[in-house]
């Protein structure tokens, strides 16, 4: 009997555990991913210090009350810019990740919050801790970009 009796369907138990990121299929890869949201934030980043402020203006294909990308698969048909996450580039990548998020907690050889679904076995559990961005952000169609600066927020942790 395995100690990690939830189902994964099908992913090894806490394969994040034994695996280097570069070396995860592309389910696992996706698997890390807690569902909070915030990677769908807009951000600012001050040129000067690389300082990188986060803001409640979620991108145009953010859907609230999931925290997902309502066009994931076919999203850059729609927003060009939005950055494919892998492990070749986390290097770059990982500074403006939140703080919490699972890929960039690997990265830094942190572990997993207790929250994160791939632990609890439960993907409401992100939610139920306070710190996905559900019922918490505004489109991006609805702010004039000039005006992101007064929408920066505190990284629910």
């Amino acid at each position: 009997m395995s100690d990690d009796p939830i189902d994964r369907g099908g992913l090894a138990p806490r394969f994040w555990e034994r695996k280097p990121l570069d070396q995860m299929t592309d389910r696992e890869w996706e698997a890390l991913c807690d569902g909070c949201g915030k990677c769908c934030l807009n951000k600012l980043e001050d040129e000067e210090s690389g300082e990188v402020a986060l803001t409640c203006v979620a991108c145009r294909l953010f859907d609230d009350e999931s925290c997902r990308c309502a066009q994931y698969p076919i999203r850059h048909q729609f927003v060009p810019e939005c950055i494919v996450l892998k492990p070749s580039n986390i290097d770059d990548h990982a500074y403006w990740m939140p703080e919490t998020c699972a890929y960039r907690l690997l990265w830094q050889g942190k572990p997993l919050h207790d929250w994160h679904p791939l632990i609890s076995g439960d993907p409401e559990t992100v939610h139920q801790a306070g710190v996905s961005m559900r019922h918490r952000t505004v489109p991006e169609f609805e702010i004039d970009e000039d005006d992101w600066e007064d929408h920066i927020i505190e990284e629910p942790t």
